[in-house]
């Protein structure tokens, strides 16, 4: 069984929350908690493995008390929070602090979309618990100086392609970050994430990282040293015009997750061949799998997340269990990874 703590100000919300996660055999709600000091006391005494929570509460609010929980005992918290900027931009300050995932409270005409917060958070639920999450970043210390390219060198490749899902937030801030500002290829990034988060995440990484990150536009050229995240619920591709590389929107129902890791490594293997670098972070399912098979085919170099890192062991695992890899890493050795095959 997995035991949840579910963490929020409304009555109401803590009631419907309960209600939809005892529908799963798996799951058992161990308790509720209306504000973040509340939570605190709940976790000391029940000991869930998976906290749910609010972001707006009094007297603590969830940010808040998501210092404390990453501070004295990490374990994996999810968020709830409201799908509009606002709540995009509190939502990523809960990732950097330790969140491992978040899933939005869809208010379409004003009523709650409780079918799609069902399946969404009673996934994730079952993806990240019993998975210590934090634990990486607090021995770390956060991110450390950016890595040096030399000036003069030739790059050996010619792209760099990441995909990512449940737990990448963080993990992409801290390799990002590690760039220098000279990084002499272009990036493209799918991040499984809702349409309303992404250019607030393009932003919040921009802010932190020498290169230079946004959120893609349809028939953008790729250049060296710019980071193109994805938009939310749009797959990207990418493919040649002329002289310049391009990123392309592509509208296929064939592909489940979006963006689709799968479509955006397929597009890079194509157009780079050999000289395409891809990095398969931590997720759930296995989107990336087929895109790295194609990369692979070419020569490309494959670079899987390690089991220890990663909040959710699937994506990488699944290139990994099919000898895809070229070297499996934690987050801390990924950005050296990405230098020394440049």
């Amino acid at each position: 069984m997995i035991r949840v703590l579910v963490v929020d100000d409304s009555a109401l919300m803590r009631r419907i929350i309960s209600r939809m996660l005892r529908k799963d055999k798996f799951i058992e709600v161990v308790g509720t908690a209306e504000n973040g000091e509340e939570a605190l006391e709940r976790i000391e005494t029940l000991k869930p493995d998976v906290v749910t929570m609010d972001v707006e509460m009094p007297r603590m609010n969830g940010l808040e008390a998501l210092k404390h929980i990453m501070s004295r005992a990490p374990l994996p918290v999810i968020m709830l929070s409201a799908a509009t900027k606002e709540g995009a931009d509190i939502t990523l300050d809960a990732l950097s602090i330790g969140a491992c995932d978040f899933v939005p409270k869809d208010l379409s005409g004003g009523t709650l979309n409780i079918t799609r917060i069902e399946e969404e958070l009673t996934r994730k639920i079952k993806s990240v618990a019993k998975k210590r999450i934090g634990s990486f970043f607090l021995r770390q210390g956060g991110a450390r100086e950016p890595l040096a390219f030399a000036t003069g060198n030739k790059a050996l490749r010619a792209v760099l392609a990441i995909g990512a899902s449940t737990g990448g937030p963080r993990v992409l801030q801290y390799i990002l970050s590690r760039l220098p500002k000279n990084f002499p290829v272009p990036i493209a990034i799918a991040q499984h994430m809702p349409k309303a988060f992404t250019q607030s995440f393009a932003k919040k990484l921009n802010a932190v990282t020498e290169i230079e990150v946004k959120e893609a536009e349809n028939n953008e050229n790729l250049r060296p040293g710019l980071a193109l995240l994805a938009p939310g619920d749009t797959h990207m591709s990418v493919c040649r015009r002329g002289r310049e590389v391009i990123v392309e929107f592509i509208e296929d129902q064939n592909y489940v997750y979006r963006p689709s890791v799968d479509l955006l490594f397929t597009g890079v293997a194509r157009v780079y061949e050999s000289k395409a670098i891809a990095v398969i972070l931590t997720g759930m399912g296995t989107d990336g799998l087929g895109g790295a098979r194609e990369i692979r085919a070419r020569n490309g170099y494959v670079i899987a997340q390690d089991e220890e890192t990663s909040a959710v062991y699937g994506m990488p695992k699944a290139v990994v269990e099919a000898q895809l890899a070229n070297s499996i890493l934690p987050v801390h050795g990924i950005a050296e990874e990405i230098m020394g095959a440049l």
